[in-house]
């Protein structure tokens, strides 16, 4: 694909690079203007899969985040 995309575009190869990275600058912003707001309310990032007493219990027993990087200074 991308060697299709390389004899299609115009002129020599410094050409061919800057027109490659305005397309390639134009996918980006179609896909933030565009497509990553319309897919975001579609993904689960509300929806949360810890139990907030799992991550209580493991927090008192020194298995938390905070007890694994103590441990692993010491």
């Amino acid at each position: 694909m991308y060697g299709w995309l390389w004899r299609h575009l115009p002129g020599p190869t410094a050409v061919r690079v800057v027109v490659a990275l305005v397309l390639f600058a134009l996918v980006v912003a179609g896909l933030f203007a565009w497509v990553f707001p319309w897919v975001e309310p579609r993904l689960p990032f509300t929806e949360v899969t810890v139990d907030e007493s799992a991550a209580g219990a493991a927090g008192a027993s020194g298995l938390g985040a905070s007890g694994l990087r103590g441990a692993a200074f010491r």
